[in-house]
Parts: structure tokens; C-alpha cells; sequence
């Protein structure tokens, strides 16, 4: 027994026991320690495949936890309600959790900060899902950054923290709080029969996540560079999946990326770039927080994009363009919950360029598909697709699908891969797709293969057409 206070430990996305600077900072309280997830407004208004791996996410590190004498409590409600609930019932004194950077999320956090500390509760925030805190991150004039590469001359020699050590055991309280029921929370309702053929794919947990960077540092990252856009190759880390969950820290990758390098593996610098890439994601969101909802660049918001549900854009849903380098990075997302960096930037293109669709509706339906989602990422993928975001292409830089197909899938095995029509015995990837859409869609293996929704020619010519005449 202690007759030490317990502490709250309120998890969000840092779903690990290693590197994590809040569950080190309450194991040495020297008190129990009590692990909560809250699903509230931000957990409920996820996305179907988001939510459907936050849950699977979840129940992996309730039994890592059990693993160390601890165990996860669920509860659902508005956090500050739920965490006063939890004070009263444990006689907890702390409260600590992981910071998060959207502004909802922020909003929300400095609300309950100051709510507990007028309570009388120690209520603190640790980095962990981050590599540099935004506002430590300045222009020499004071400012935020609005250009990669300055950026990443700005943190690339700065020192990062060694990883912390998982604790060897996590102090239990002497009762455990009531905890909600994780299958009552439906977190996979969303995702319907489509669970089923994305479940191989995802590979769940702390423990797949340390293999995968451990693996892809052995074996890929020397020729990173050159292979990660190569489409049917498994040339990438694939290790965006556990950072958004936090099963694996950012600082943990990046040590391994400058051993990687002192051993002088050519690949290791372009895979910190990565790295970095993403953390200037969050340094945007976090300074010019409506990159998430509005044109980053505002002289974008004249642009007459369409909004509406066409047919042209229901085709581009269904991975039915008829445009093959786009359907079949549309389909792999249907079938893995995550798609090649390289096509996500060819189906984008196509969608706010060629089809002159609003960059927002990709966003959303990519929010809703893919296991990865990161908001932060998200928003600045979809915007620098669009032209309308920062280091974005430039508007007379329209992908040409075919052109990219030929050069980054020349023998067509991508395609081959996962576009069923037109081949005598398609491989089972490619007749996944058709088990994870919607039935509703109507489409099955035996239909033929589209036209396309519009003459890549065409497209172009549109495109260049409608932005000069706003003078972009």
C-alpha cells in the first residue's frame, strides 16, 4: 500500500508504454497510477476507419498494461466531467496527459488544466507526440515557418531527447475505479464488413510498431530515397500508421534514422526529412490552425471549386475514374486502410485539379478511410495537392496520371495489383476491393472496366483555363 496520492494518467493518441514522458513522469509520484481513455465529442466525431483502429488500438494496450500489474479504465463523457468523476471516486491529486496540438484538442485541454488546478488537482501537459514544440520553432524575425526547407535547416542539428525506457511495472491502486465496457462503444460499427478485409493489414501495437522501424532500418531505409515512390515496392517505413496512435514516438524514430545514417545508409537523411515533414504539418496547424477547415493561402477562397456530390466525384470514391493509377490507389485504401504516399498525391491532383473538386471533400473522405489519419498531415497534404497550401504545387503543376504510372509503376504490377477488370485470374488484393465497399455501391468483379470520367487532356486544359482567369 502507499499512502501516496493516485495519479490520473489521461491517454489520447500515446497508446505505449516506452518514450512516453507522462506515464514516466507517474510512475515516479511514487503512488498508484491510474491509466483512463475518455471517449468524448472529438473520439465520437471520427472518421469510420480512424476510430474503428483507435479501438483496436485501445484494446492491445489494455493488455500491454495488464502485462505490467496495470489496466486501462474507459469511460465516456466530457472530459472534465469524467476526470473530476475520476478525482472524486480515486482520491487522485494529479492528473497528466500527453499534449495534443489541433485546436479543439487545445481548447479542450487548457480548459480542464485550469478547471483541476482551480480544484486544487496538479494538472500537467508533456510533450511525446512530437519531436519540437511549435513554439519553440521561430523565424530569426520571431514568426512561424511557411516554407519546408528553412525549417528543416532550422531543427535538423537541434538535439532531441533519447528515448525513455518503459517502466518495469506500473503501481496499481488498491481498487480499481469502475471502467466502461470496450465493445459497448461500437468503435468498428462504422467500418461494416470492411473491417473484416482491412484487419490483416494493420499491424496493431507497440510491440508490430518497434519491429517495423526495426526491420525497415535493417533492410530499406538505405535505398528510402529512391524506392519509397516506387509503387508496387514495399519501399516505405508504413510506420505512419503507429505514429498517429503514438504506439511508437517520434523521438524513437529519429534515433534510429541518425544511427541509420552514421552507418551511413544514404536513405536515412530523406527519412528524417519525412519526419520533419510531418512535424511542420503540426508547426502550421498549431500557428495557422485554419489550414485544417480553409484555404491556407487565402486568395484561394475567390477559387469557384466544386462542392457539390457529382457523378465525376462518387467515380472518384469508388475508384472508378477510369483512370488507372488513380483507381487503384483509391482501391488499396479500400483494402489496407492506408495508401502509397505517391498515390495519395495522384488521386488529390486529380480530384481538385482535373475535376476541379474542392480539396475539403477529399480531406473528409480520407478522414473517414484511412487507418493512418493524422489531422495535422491530412489538412497539409490535401491543401499542398490543391495549390492552395504552403510549399504547395504550383497551379500549373497538374499530375498527369498516366505519365506518373509510367514512371513509377512501368511493368504495371500496382496496377495489376489491385484493379480486378480486365484480367483473366486477379490476384486476391484486387478482389478485396470489391468485399470492402459499400454494397450499396453495386459493383462487382464482373463489371467492365470504366471509361474515363474525363480526357486527362481535357482536364488539364480546364484547369490551367480556371486559374488564369483568377489570376493565380
Amino acid at each position: 500500500m502507499s499512502d501516496i496520492a493516485p495519479t490520473i494518467l489521461w491517454l489520447r493518441r500515446d497508446l505505449r508504454l516506452g518514450d512516453h514522458p507522462a506515464l514516466t513522469a507517474a510512475c515516479k509520484s511514487g503512488g498508484p497510477v491510474i491509466p483512463v481513455f475518455i471517449h468524448d465529442d472529438p473520439v465520437a466525431g471520427l472518421g469510420a476507419a480512424p476510430k474503428w483502429r483507435l479501438g483496436l488500438g485501445l484494446e492491445y494496450f489494455a493488455r500491454a498494461l495488464e502485462g505490467k500489474g496495470s489496466r486501462l479504465i474507459l469511460r465516456r463523457g466530457e472530459a472534465l466531467q469524467v476526470l473530476r468523476d475520476l478525482v472524486r471516486e480515486t482520491g487522485a491529486r494529479r492528473v497528466l496527459w500527453t499534449r495534443l496540438y489541433d485546436p479543439d484538442a487545445m481548447a479542450r485541454d487548457k480548459a480542464v488544466k485550469a478547471a483541476l488546478k482551480g480544484d486544487g488537482i496538479d494538472a500537467r501537459s508533456f510533450g511525446g507526440h512530437l519531436l519540437f514544440e511549435p513554439w519553440t520553432v521561430e523565424t530569426g524575425q520571431g514568426g512561424a515557418y511557411k516554407v519546408f526547407t528553412p525549417f528543416w535547416n532550422a531543427v535538423k542539428r537541434r538535439e532531441v531527447a533519447p528515448p525513455l525506457p518503459a517502466p518495469s511495472r506500473i503501481p496499481a491502486p488498491d481498487r480499481w475505479p469502475v471502467s466502461d465496457d470496450a465493445g459497448d462503444w461500437r468503435m468498428g460499427a462504422a467500418m461494416r464488413r470492411g473491417a473484416d478485409v482491412v484487419r490483416p493489414h494493420v499491424q496493431l501495437g507497440e510491440s508490430a510498431a518497434q519491429s517495423r522501424l526495426g526491420a525497415f532500418m535493417a533492410h530499406k531505409v538505405a535505398d528510402y530515397g529512391r524506392m519509397r515512390d516506387v509503387m508496387a515496392e514495399d519501399g516505405t517505413s508504413r510506420l505512419s500508421e503507429n505514429l498517429s496512435l503514438g504506439e511508437i514516438s517520434p523521438h524513437q524514430c529519429w534515433h534510429a534514422g541518425l544511427r541509420a545514417r552514421e552507418e551511413g545508409k544514404a536513405g536515412a537523411e530523406t527519412f528524417l526529412k519525412e519526419l520533419v515533414w510531418r512535424e511542420f504539418a503540426y508547426h502550421l496547424m498549431y500557428h495557422t490552425p485554419r489550414i485544417l477547415h480553409g484555404n491556407w493561402r487565402e486568395e484561394w477562397d475567390a477559387f469557384p471549386w466544386n462542392e457539390r456530390e457529382t457523378g465525376a466525384v462518387m467515380r472518384w470514391k469508388q475508384g472508378r475514374t477510369g483512370i488507372g493509377m488513380v483507381d487503384a490507389a483509391m482501391r488499396e485504401m479500400y483494402v489496407t486502410g492506408r495508401m502509397h504516399n505517391r498515390g495519395r498525391m495522384i488521386v488529390a491532383s486529380f480530384l481538385t485539379k482535373h475535376l476541379l473538386t474542392h480539396w475539403r471533400i477529399g480531406l473528409h473522405w480520407f478522414g473517414d478511410c484511412l487507418i493512418d489519419w493524422d489531422p495535422a498531415s491530412n489538412a497539409m497534404g490535401w491543401q499542398w495537392s490543391a495549390g492552395s497550401g504552403p510549399d504547395a504545387t504550383p497551379y500549373f503543376r497538374v499530375f498527369n496520371p498516366d505519365t506518373q504510372l509510367d514512371k513509377f509503376d512501368p511493368d504495371r504490377r500496382y496496377l495489376r495489383r489491385w484493379i480486378a477488370e480486365g484480367q483473366c485470374t486477379p490476384p486476391d488484393t484486387a478482389l478485396s476491393y470489391f468485399d470492402a465497399i459499400p454494397r450499396r455501391w453495386g459493383l462487382s468483379a464482373a463489371d467492365g472496366y470504366p471509361a474515363p470520367v474525363i480526357a486527362l487532356d481535357e482536364g488539364r486544359k480546364r484547369a490551367l483555363s480556371a486559374y488564369g482567369a483568377r489570376n493565380f
